[in-house]
C-alpha cells in the first residue's frame, strides 16, 4: 500500500486524476478496454472535477458504481445512480455504464450487479473512506474481509445514515433508507489497481485507523493496510493523525508498505 499526501485539495485531485488516467490508459492499451468502479459523495467531487476534464479514452471505459440505496430511484436527488449519471455518463459518453437499479427485487439486482462484474473484471477501483470507516457501503462491525458474495443487501449504521445528512443528500436522518445494495470488500479490492481517495479533516479519525490502527471490521478500511496494489491519496486535513478529536497524535506520513 502506497500512502501520498499532497498540499492540498487540489493537487490530490490532480495527482489522483493522472494516476487513474494512467492506469486506464495502460488497461486500454493491453485489451482495447478499461473496466473502472467509482466511489460517489461529496469527497470525490473535486477529483471527477480533475479527471473528466483529461484525456481519458471514454470510449473504451466501460464503468461501475459500488453501492445504491434500497427503494431510491435514479431521480432522486441522493440516488447514486443520479450522481453518476450527473458526473460521468452524461458528460462524458462512456462505452457503457452499469448503474444498480434502487427500485428493482434487491436479491435479483445483487445477482444481476454481481453477474455483470464477473463479465467485467476490474482494471481500477476508486474508493472513498466513509467517516464511520467503511469502504461502500460495507459498514462496521459487519463487513466481512472475506465475503463469499460480491454484491448484497446491508443494512446502514446509524453513523452512515448520519453522514449522508451532514453532507446534505437528506433532509433528517429518519429520511435516509435503512437499506442499501453495495459490493462487497474483497469485490472491492479484487480489481488490479485500487485508489483511495480520502480529503477533508472529517475524514482524519477513519483515515488514522483505516492506516495505523489495527486490522478490524470496527473499521473496515484497515484492510487497506494488507493490499498491496492501493494507493490512497490524502491532504493534510485528511492526514493529520487524529484519531480521537479530543486527543493529539502524530500525522500519518507518506509511506510504501
Amino acid at each position: 500500500m502506497r500512502v501520498q499526501t499532497l498540499d492540498d485539495p487540489q493537487a490530490l485531485a490532480r495527482a489522483a486524476a493522472a494516476y487513474a488516467t494512467a492506469t486506464i490508459s495502460d488497461a486500454v492499451g493491453a485489451r482495447g478496454v478499461a473496466h473502472v468502479m467509482f466511489a460517489s459523495g461529496n469527497s470525490q467531487l473535486e477529483f471527477l472535477d480533475e479527471f473528466t476534464s483529461g484525456r481519458v479514452e471514454w470510449d473504451r471505459v466501460i464503468g461501475f458504481h459500488m453501492d445504491e440505496y434500497i427503494g431510491i430511484g435514479t431521480e432522486h436527488p441522493a440516488s447514486f445512480a443520479r450522481y453518476m449519471r450527473e458526473h460521468i455518463v452524461g458528460p462524458m459518453h462512456p462505452l457503457a455504464f452499469h448503474l444498480i437499479d434502487g427500485l428493482a427485487d434487491p436479491a435479483a439486482e445483487c445477482a444481476r450487479y454481481a453477474a455483470r462484474l464477473r463479465e467485467h473484471p476490474l482494471d481500477l477501483c476508486v474508493l472513498g473512506i466513509g467517516e464511520n470507516g467503511h469502504l461502500a457501503f460495507n459498514d462496521p462491525p459487519v463487513a466481512d474481509f472475506a465475503d463469499p458474495l460480491d454484491v448484497k443487501v446491508v443494512e446502514l449504521d446509524r453513523a452512515c445514515r448520519t453522514q449522508q445528512v451532514g453532507e446534505g443528500h437528506f433532509p433528517a436522518l429518519d429520511a435516509v433508507p435503512s437499506n442499501a445494495i453495495t459490493v462487497t470488500i474483497p469485490a472491492l479490492l479484487r480489481a488490479r489497481v485500487v485508489m483511495v481517495i480520502a480529503p477533508d479533516a472529517r475524514k482524519a479519525a477513519p483515515v488514522a485507523a483505516a492506516l495505523e490502527g489495527p486490522i478490524s471490521t470496527v473499521c473496515p478500511a484497515s484492510i487497506l493496510q494488507r493490499t498491496g496494489h492501493a494507493h490512497v491519496f490524502l491532504d493534510p486535513e485528511s492526514a493529520s493523525g487524529d484519531q480521537n478529536p479530543s486527543a493529539t497524535s502524530s500525522p500519518i506520513k507518506d509511506s510504501s508498505v
